[in-house]
């Protein structure tokens, strides 16, 4: 039975990695359908782990696998090439495979580029995957196997598109295959974390989103018990005290979602839970918003996106301004920490035009605010409309900080000044706000966030602390004994020495 080692790149972009340690969990979807049908398998998380290509390579050799499998998005892609590479140089009978966003649109591309890269998996892998391993290990054509791309002399080889699951209670994980230690959310330190997809897709049509394209505007959910079963589970065998919800969109469903609160409410876990959703149905729910918090959410994401009806409109993101201000002010009634993002750099911009999303942002005054660069990934609905403006084609920077597109009125270097200014104004005001929270927890949690960004290279850059060193008005306030250091101290995090230790 061929064997199947998973890596993530070794990729670092210094954005996402500010808050956490985050669970490859496509990987241990994968590799949990992989191994239930018989196939050896195991995860190498060298993202995570931080380590590079000389650690990568001695796992490969230690581990032995007849197959290696990355997953790409567009900035991870070149890292991930030279996983593939690696393998095939260390054995050229290693079989390798990618898949994920960019390599399922991409996979012409790829496979025209990388000699060493054998098969391309399109879409969802847990299927595909299995028939693959299997064709593999009987010497059969992969042309049966739905799902695939791969080089048959000089020609690319695309077989029949595989239909998507239609059941997704109850799939086989590979919780164990992960080094738990790992994983930890910095905000709540001593904190253990874990990641659910509580659904795929997004039936919504953004045209600069790579989840719509990928799903094809389809939605498909766990049901509420499905979900609550794996919560429980990671809390109990894993010692997982906070946990991601990774899907984009996980309550379009009121009745499934208020279902799920109610499980949670019910089975009172002490497990706080990170999210992301729509304004509308925030607005939707503002009747159980108490639910949300009862059952452990504390932090939701909610993608306001510009700070004009007119670039909504363009990004056909169908959401008004009026919205997302209700939305925030909803959560922040309820006590629920709230976090957005405001996209910078469309062709048409201009100084002022960033200067007016900036005081939108101010205006919304979510909890956390993120100022991104429009990065149009070369699938995207929206990439041959902004296709004459892209000045940067390295994928790796392809990470929604560093600026792609130029604008007519702007040089790049403006636009990430521009980036730049939104994060100093935004953060100098929200560490004064930050000092009069009245919410012990919030506060906290407040403090330590900033206190990371503001410690961060990549943060520290984009606030423009020249020298590395930390404005003096922040550098008091993180210093001082305002929130002392016991109380940073994750106050759920003793269920580690219960249970998950390894």
């Amino acid at each position: 039975m061929p064997g199947i080692l998973y890596i993530t790149a070794p990729y670092h972009a210094g954005v996402v990695e500010v808050a956490g340690k985050w669970v490859p969990l496509y990987m241990v979807t994968l590799a949990g359908a992989t191994r239930a049908a018989g196939y050896p398998s195991a995860i190498y998380d060298a993202m995570t782990k931080g380590v590079g290509l000389e650690q990568i390579e001695a796992r490969i050799r230690e581990v032995k696998p007849d197959v290696v499998a990355v997953s790409t998005i567009t900035a991870t892609t070149p890292d991930a090439i030279k996983v593939v590479e690696l393998a095939k140089a260390i054995d050229p009978n290693i079989v390798t495979v990618a898949g994920g966003i960019h390599a399922s649109f991409m996979y012409e591309d790829l496979l025209r580029r990388i000699p060493a890269l054998d098969v391309v998996v399109i879409g969802e892998g847990e299927e595909t995957l299995v028939e693959l391993l299997g064709a593999l290990d009987a010497g059969k054509d992969l042309s049966s196997v739905q799902g695939l791309a791969y080089r048959n002399g000089e020609t690319i080889v695309r077989t029949l598109p595989r239909p998507y699951l239609q059941e997704l209670d109850n799939r086989p994980m590979a919780w164990d295959l992960l080094d738990w230690e790992d994983y930890t959310y910095f905000i709540l330190p001593g904190s253990r974390l874990g990641a659910v997809a509580t659904s795929r897709g997004c039936p919504f049509g953004c045209t600069f989103c790579s989840q719509q394209k990928f799903w094809r505007r389809t939605w498909r959910a766990q049901s509420a018990e499905s979900v609550v079963r794996e919560v429980e589970e990671l809390h109990r065998d894993y010692g997982v005290d906070v946990v991601l919800f990774t899907d984009d969109y996980p309550t379009p469903d009121r009745q499934r979602w208020e279902r799920m609160l109610d499980l949670f409410i019910e089975k009172d876990l002490n497990v706080k839970i990170l999210m992301e959703t729509r304004a509308a149905d925030i607005i939707r729910d503002a009747d159980i918003l108490w639910k949300y918090r009862k059952a452990g959410i504390i932090h939701i994401y909610v993608g306001t996106e510009a700070a004009s009806q007119t670039t909504l409109d363009l990004i056909r993101k169908e959401l008004t301004v009026d919205e997302s201000t209700e939305a925030l002010r909803l959560c922040r009634e309820h006590g629920i920490i709230t976090e957005t993002s405001m996209i910078l750099g469309f062709p048409d911009e201009t100084k002022e035009s960033i200067d007016r999303t900036i005081e939108q942002a101010l205006v919304y005054n979510p909890d956390f605010a993120h100022f991104l660069a429009i990065t149009p990934w070369p699938y995207a609905d929206i990439y041959k409309e902004l296709e004459p403006y892209v000045a940067e084609h390295d994928y790796r920077k392809y990470n929604l900080v560093d600026p792609i597109i130029k604008p007519k009125a702007m040089t790049l270097e403006e636009v990430d000044h521009a980036i730049l200014e939104g994060y100093r104004r935004f953060y100098m005001g929200k560490f004064k706000e930050m000092l009069d929270e009245p919410d012990d927890f919030k506060r906290k949690y407040m403090f330590n966030a900033i206190n990371r960004m503001m410690n961060h290279s990549f943060i520290r850059k984009k606030m423009g602390m020249e020298g590395g060193k930390m404005p003096e008005e922040i550098r008091r306030i993180v210093e001082s004994d305002i929130v002392p250091d016991e109380a940073l101290v994750c106050p759920f995090s003793q269920v580690h020495t219960k249970a998950g230790s390894r």
